[in-house]
């Protein structure tokens, strides 16, 4: 990586462009290249991003900037198979414990999936309450198979 970054540093002093003017015609931060310049690829959360920082300063000052992606990539390759599987597993399970104990939002949780059966018989409930409320309806308005135009009160 620091081939990398000693290429872009050189080719920008060569051009006589300064870091502020680069940092304002790309839209980058100057610690973000001043840090891809000096090789220090810790400081950037997400590969991906980096790489497009370095693809779109390498075209700005008028390099290939696929080379510097498939050295850049290398360059991981290397870096990355040097990890030990156990150091990759003792991660993934640290990681695996600090996901459950994450207390999420209600907006970023993932919902609970409810099986098709609960809805089902939610809709059956339903259902049979609405033809019990049209029986009870009918059988209020019919007395004695004849049907009542009007309400009669029964005096005792």
């Amino acid at each position: 990586m620091d081939s990398i970054g000693s290429l872009l540093k050189e080719t920008r002093e060569s051009s006589g462009v300064t870091i502020e003017e680069a940092s304002q015609d790309l839209d980058i931060k100057e610690n973000y290249l001043l840090n891809i310049e000096d090789g220090k690829i810790g400081c950037f959360k997400d590969i991906f991003e980096l790489k497009s920082y370095i693809t779109n300063y390498a075209k700005y000052l008028g390099l290939d900037g696929d080379n510097l992606i498939d050295e850049f990539n290398e360059y991981m390759f290397e870096y990355t198979s040097k990890i030990p599987v156990k150091e990759i597993e003792r991660q993934a399970q640290i990681q695996a414990k600090e996901e459950v104990n994450k207390i999420s939002s209600p907006y970023t949780r993932k919902p609970m999936k409810y099986k098709k059966s609960s809805y089902i018989a939610i809709y059956l409930i339903i259902f049979l309450l609405v033809v019990l409320a049209i029986v009870w309806s009918v059988k209020q308005i019919t007395i004695d198979n004849h049907t009542t135009s009007e309400i009669a009160y029964v005096n005792f």
